[in-house]
């Protein structure tokens, strides 16, 4: 696999992590740069350190993690999208959209429901001539840039809906848990190739 290759690869492995940093940007509003930074940081080293890992784990793991990887994006995605659409119905019109919390403890989640394919795609790189540091630094350099640009883009787009914010987002984040779920039961086949945000 060249640097074309890779560089498409590290696309498509990044496109779940700038779907999920949009809804962090709906839910923040207004942000600093150090926001965006701490989003790009959290999903970007996610998205280089997985491959690795997949690639150290190589065939023996393999068939296990490709068996169970969508199950695991779509359960941990659709928990996190259900409680912020559970919090963003329990208040009232009037009340304050608190800023969302960028703690270890709030990224985990998402950065590990994010990461869940690049595993996958990893332990593919045991079985192909890939330059495994380079594939994994171009993954991580562009999801940690297009993370960051998707937060600035959500709060572009919801400084002026706070209070739906937190609703729009945990409903993004369900959608992107069930195409997960969906292409890894084969359900979606070719047209997969249309809906992958």
């Amino acid at each position: 696999m060249g640097i074309a290759g890779i560089f498409l690869l590290a696309v498509g492995l990044a496109m779940d992590a700038f779907a999920v940093s949009i809804c962090k940007g709906l839910a923040l509003g207004k942000i600093k740069l150090k926001h965006a930074v701490i989003v790009g940081l959290w999903f970007g080293g996610f998205q280089a350190l997985m491959p690795l890992l997949g690639y150290l784990l190589g065939s023996t793991f393999s068939q296990f993690v490709s068996e169970i990887d969508h199950w695991i994006a779509c359960a941990l995605l659709v928990i996190i999208g259900g409680n912020m659409v559970r919090e963003s119905l329990s208040r009232s019109d009037d009340e304050e959209l608190p800023d969302p919390s960028l703690s270890p403890k709030k990224m985990l989640l998402p950065a590990i429901a994010t990461s869940i394919d690049a595993l996958a795609v990893g332990v593919t790189f045991a079985f192909l001539e890939v330059p495994v540091l380079l594939a994994c630094g171009v993954i991580g350099i562009l999801t940690f840039l297009l993370s960051a640009l998707g937060v600035k883009l959500g709060s572009l787009c919801g400084a002026k809906y706070k209070s739906k914010a937190e609703l729009v987002g945990g409903i993004v984040l369900i959608l992107l848990g069930l195409k997960i779920l969906a292409e890894g039961l084969g359900l979606l086949g070719d047209a997969s190739l249309l809906l992958n945000i």
